[in-house]
């Protein structure tokens, strides 16, 4: 492994500065308020494990409890999130979806999906699978 060089820092900095743009902006120009990362990672987690719990989605994300709490605050005031409590374990908190929440995460799905297209449209079938295994690999490994 070789140390990367600052000319190849700054370019990859202004790569991902002109990918974050672009892909902020897909949600920002919508017709919903945008949502932070953070409130939108909880619906995405929410939608695959309905029924997780705050901490689920905290050991998820290796954020702390208190954040999950706050972010599930913000979207259960917003009528995408329910907590529930189940029969089972009344102490215990089971978030689901609400149907404002899932038509969310559904168009947020499809936007994300739109922008991944045209990411990789430019690219051949090689190259489609070099960056995502790139890619794979960058965030597999440890800080």
């Amino acid at each position: 492994m070789t140390t990367p060089t600052d000319e190849e820092l700054a370019a990859l900095g202004d790569a991902f500065d002109l990918f974050t743009r672009r892909y902020k902006l897909a949600e920002a120009l919508g017709p919903e308020k945008p949502l932070n990362e953070l409130d939108k990672q909880v619906l995405f987690y929410v939608a695959r494990h309905p029924g997780c719990g705050p901490s689920d989605v905290a050991r998820f994300l290796s954020v702390a409890n208190t954040t999950i709490s706050s972010a599930t605050d913000r979207l259960v005031k917003r009528d995408l999130l329910a907590r529930q409590r189940p029969a089972a374990d009344r102490r215990a908190v089971a978030l689901q979806l609400t149907p404002a929440g899932q038509g969310r995460v559904d168009r947020l799905a499809a936007m994300y999906g739109n922008l991944y297209r045209r990411m990789l449209g430019p690219l051949t079938a090689q190259e489609r699978r070099d960056m995502i295994a790139m890619m794979t690999k960058i965030t597999s490994a440890d800080p």
